[in-house]
This record gives structure tokens, C-alpha cells and sequence, in this order.
């Protein structure tokens, strides 16, 4: 078995050598990391949670660092500690709600039942608060062996109380990460099937003779498409072909590979080819909590096209693309440079560096950024792997993947003593 720390320093270096990139590849590796992190992470009997979340938070602050611009290992990473609380709280109210039917059963008759309910709105809220709550003396104490009682008990009462109490605590320990790994498990076939449930809603959205425009290559837009076709709807699609890395090239090879009607148009004949569109159906790099985008570079320019011709402008995004954070978040990067090789070879940038000058700085600069950030006014329609969405709506849905104590991947300090 690969040492876990071997596998996360592996990570960071693919992350910081832009060798894993995107993403679905991001994210499906972050989850799938944080899983094994998880599984071999030792847990005490008190705070169970709070051990796991300081490992997914030492482990995540890592990763998000290595590449801050890969938004959705941030995602994953808070997707994770949310899950970690939940399955807590649901084991806690699970035990709480044990309890009481045990008290009710024992104390009480048939006839008071009704009057006295197993698990009450205030055990619950109490569950909850106390969720991750640092042990107080008492249970710290209980949960120390005392060696010197135990060999003075003069019956084995005392024994078999303590075994079971230990074993019932060891049981909570193995499923509470028993649960976590599950759920992390259906997170991960989230990720890798998120194509195929938004392409299933694509028949909804696209209609028999429509014009649709899209920019660059994307793998949902393509799964969109191409599900719609085989929903025997007759369309035509413009590509635009996304300069510098001409990925929209790609795209529309593929497209005509599976037999949709393509045309290849370069990005600057945007504005005059939007009149004759119907819809334009872009992929995303990640959705904030505003409900803006972060695309491909080009795409503000096509929704500002679009909203000037009254043409929707629908963003197909999984849910591991789904930020809580917002634009003017300081730990959001919006943005990062590429080569300036991608625009001129290393020959013509030479040829225009004047370094004979008093500075000896080059005269000619190249500016190549990666994204575009196309704000919420712009989105007419979000379709995600749970369905379509008005960009106003965004926020509501994060927040039901996300923590709030988690919009900040920081590892609490360790107490000395």
C-alpha cells in the first residue's frame, strides 16, 4: 500500500506542472486522494470528526495552494468536510434517538408513550451543537482506561461494562469513516457521470432546425450535443474556434465525426454571425456563489453578443464546479497567464526586443490569460447534473453542497500543553 504522504506530494507536483489539468481530472483526483487520506487516517474516540477534518484541511490546504486556480479541488475539498459533518451529526442524532427509545421502553408503560416523543426537536438542535465540541473533562476521563479500579473490582461487572462501552466506541469509530468513505465513493461517481446527466436534459432545451454557437471544447457540451442528436433533433452548430489554443478545432471535429452539421467560424465573427443563432451553449471552469463564470478566454465576448441580440446564453456545469466562494474572495484566482509562445514563436518575440535601449526591457509585450469572467447579468440558464437553474438560484444550490465553517480551508492551530 503507497504511503499516503507520498501520494499527496505526488499530487501537489502534478498540480503545480499544470500535468493534471481541468476540472473533472482535478477534482476527480482530489476526491479520490482525499478518500484514501481518510481511510488511513487513525481517529481517536472523542472528536472523531474534528480529527478527520483537521487531516482533510492539512491535506486540502496543500492541494488548493499547489494550483489556486484549479477551483474545483477547493470544491472537492469542502465537499469532503461537509460530508465528514453530516454523516457525524447523522450518527450523533442516530445515538440520541437510541437512547431515548431505551429510556421510553424502560421507564415508562404503553400508555405515557405518546406523550413523551423518542427523539425531541431540542435533542436534535443539541446534537448539533455539539457536533466537532472539543470534550469536556469529564468525558476525556471516562474515556481513559483506569487501570488501578479495574484490578480492584472485585466482580466482573465492572469489566464487561467497560469492554462493552470501549467496543460500542471503536463500533461509532469504524462507521462513522465507513459512512464517509461511502459517501465520498458516490461523490466520485458523481463526478465521473455528471456528463451523461446533463446530457439527458438536452432534448428539453434544444429544438428541431435551431442554430447553436458554442466556443472552444468542452466535454459536457459535446455529451449535450451529441445526446440531442440522438434524439433525432436536426440542428446546426457554429464553433467558434477558440485562439489561441484553437481548441474550438477539436470540437468541431468531433462534432462531425458523430454527424451533427458544424461550422467552423474564428472568434472575431462572433458578432456577425449571432443574429442568425438561436442559442449559445458553453462549458464552464467553474460557477461562483454570484452566479458568475469562469470560462474559456473569448466567452464574455459572446455573452455580451448574445445579450445584445436577445440570444440565451446557457452554461452546462457538473456540480463539482460549483463554488461557495465569491469573485472578489481574496482566495479566488481568477486568472493565471499562459506562454506568450502560444501567440508568437520564441523567433518573432526575439526579433522585437530592443534590448540596445537605455532599459533593456523588450518594446513588445505578450498578454495570453487563460480566462474570462462573464458575470451572472449575462447567464440566461445553468444546466447541471440536478437540473436547470436561473443564475439568481446559484447561491441557494451551493449552499447545499457546502459548510460555512469550511469556506476557509485553514487547519484549526494545535493547542499546546
Amino acid at each position: 500500500m503507497p504511503d499516503v504522504q507520498a501520494l499527496v506530494n505526488d499530487f501537489v507536483i502534478k498540480l503545480k506542472k499544470r500535468k493534471i489539468e481541468g476540472s473533472l481530472a482535478t477534482a476527480k483526483h482530489t476526491a479520490e486522494l482525499l478518500r484514501s487520506v481518510i481511510s488511513h487516517q487513525r481517529i481517536p474516540y472523542t472528536n472523531q470528526a474534528a480529527a478527520l477534518i483537521d487531516a482533510v484541511k492539512a491535506v486540502g490546504e496543500q492541494l488548493i495552494a499547489a494550483n489556486p486556480v484549479e477551483l474545483s479541488v477547493g470544491n472537492i475539498v469542502r465537499r469532503v468536510l461537509y460530508i465528514i459533518r453530516e454523516e457525524d451529526l447523522s450518527l450523533t442524532t442516530a445515538s440520541i434517538a437510541g437512547l431515548s427509545l431505551s429510556a421510553v421502553s424502560d421507564d415508562e408503560d404503553d400508555s405515557e408513550k405518546d406523550d413523551h416523543p423518542a427523539l425531541s426537536a431540542a435533542a436534535v438542535a443539541a446534537a448539533a451543537r455539539s457536533t466537532l465540541r472539543p470534550p469536556s473533562l469529564q468525558t476525556l476521563l471516562e474515556d481513559v482506561p483506569n487501570q488501578a479500579s479495574v484490578h480492584q473490582a472485585s466482580s466482573s461487572g465492572g469489566d464487561s461494562e467497560g469492554k462493552s462501552k470501549s467496543a460500542d466506541k471503536s463500533s461509532r469509530s469504524r462507521k462513522l469513516k465507513h459512512d464517509v468513505i461511502e459517501a465520498v465513493n458516490e461523490l466520485i461517481q458523481d463526478i465521473a457521470t455528471c456528463h451523461e446527466q446533463i446530457a439527458e436534459q438536452a432534448v428539453e432545451h434544444i429544438h428541431q432546425n435551431e442554430v447553436i454557437l458554442t466556443l472552444g471544447s468542452s466535454r459536457t457540451v459535446l455529451e449535450f450535443l451529441c445526446a440531442a442528436k440522438e434524439k433525432k433533433r436536426s440542428f446546426r452548430v457554429f464553433v467558434a474556434e477558440g485562439a489561441p489554443r484553437y481548441q474550438g478545432h477539436l470540437l468541431a471535429k468531433e462534432l462531425v465525426t458523430r454527424g451533427l452539421q458544424t461550422t467552423l467560424i474564428t472568434d472575431s465573427a462572433v458578432f456577425a454571425m449571432i443574429s442568425r443563432v438561436n442559442m449559445v451553449i458553453v462549458g464552464a471552469h467553474a460557477v461562483m456563489a454570484n452566479g458568475g463564470v469562469m470560462a474559456p478566454v473569448g466567452l464574455n465576448m459572446v455573452a455580451l453578443a448574445a445579450k445584445r441580440h436577445a440570444v440565451p446564453f446557457v452554461v452546462l456545469a457538473g456540480s463539482h464546479k460549483l463554488c461557495p466562494l465569491y469573485p472578489h474572495n481574496p482566495e479566488v484566482l481568477l486568472n493565471e497567464l499562459r506562454s506568450p509562445s502560444e501567440l508568437l514563436d520564441f523567433g518573432e518575440f526575439s526579433d522585437c526586443m530592443d534590448f540596445g535601449s537605455k532599459t533593456g526591457s523588450p518594446l513588445l509585450h505578450v498578454v495570453n490569460p487563460t480566462f474570462d469572467y462573464v458575470p451572472p447579468s449575462l447567464v440566461s440558464l445553468f444546466i447541471t447534473d440536478t437540473g436547470g437553474h436561473n443564475s439568481s438560484y446559484m447561491y441557494r444550490l451551493i449552499a447545499d453542497y457546502y459548510s460555512a465553517d469550511d469556506l476557509v480551508i485553514k487547519k484549526r492551530p494545535s493547542t499546546g500543553s
